[in-house]
């Protein structure tokens, strides 16, 4: 019990309301373009909404990526291009929020992530974002850039000449499954660039 009052207080930022139906806990962000409906199992809050079918992983775990390359994360990403973005879903007949986006994508190589965008702010090896390759993870604020705390994320897909550009769900003007060049808009929400994939190291 004293373990689940330690994470309710540290979310003080959120709306909290209980599901008498279900007895769940759901907590609806109201700050972040994500949704972490979640489930206490083994002293870990873990999704509900798919858990039966969705690989997720609790908060602070490492992320393991097998032999997977990040060129087929980004290119199995870019697929989704044009699937609309859906508050609290994984599922791409429905949408999806930027972290389900994030899910289905690498759930498609059985690999493992966190379900809410804010659980990946302490995975893994934060990297410069001019060093940042295409299967890197980048993360946002939610939509008031003041409140810091992670609430956005897609994955980086180049780092060029061009500049860089990342692919997420975006409930803003493009909405949906969208490729998005980190301009200037994005830089005043940037928080940080992760790496999970070994071969970017090379």
């Amino acid at each position: 019990m004293g373990l689940f009052i330690l994470l309710l207080t540290g979310l003080a930022s959120c709306n909290i309301y209980s599901d008498r139906n279900t007895h769940d806990i759901v907590i609806d962000s109201i700050r972040s373009e994500d949704v972490h409906t979640a489930y206490l199992v083994d002293s870990h809050f873990v999704d509900r909404t798919k858990m039966n079918d969705t690989l997720i992983l609790p908060p602070k775990y490492a992320i393991n990526t097998k032999n997977v390359l990040p060129d087929s994360i980004v290119s199995f990403s870019k697929t989704l291009i044009g699937t609309p973005y859906r508050y609290g879903s994984t599922d791409p007949k429905v949408g999806f929020d930027c972290s389900g986006f994030i899910t289905y994508v690498f759930n498609h190589f059985s690999i493992s992530v966190p379900r809410s965008s804010i659980d990946f702010t302490d995975v893994k090896t934060q990297i410069d974002i001019s060093q940042s390759k295409p299967g890197d993870l980048i993360l946002f604020t939610g939509t008031n850039p003041e409140e810091r705390a992670v609430g956005h994320m897609g994955i980086i897909i180049a780092n060029d000449s061009s500049g860089i550009q990342f692919i997420h769900s975006t409930s803003g003007k493009k909405y949906g499954v969208t490729i998005t060049p980190f301009n200037d808009y994005y830089r005043s929400r940037f928080v940080k660039v992760i790496r999970l994939f070994p071969q970017n190291n090379r």
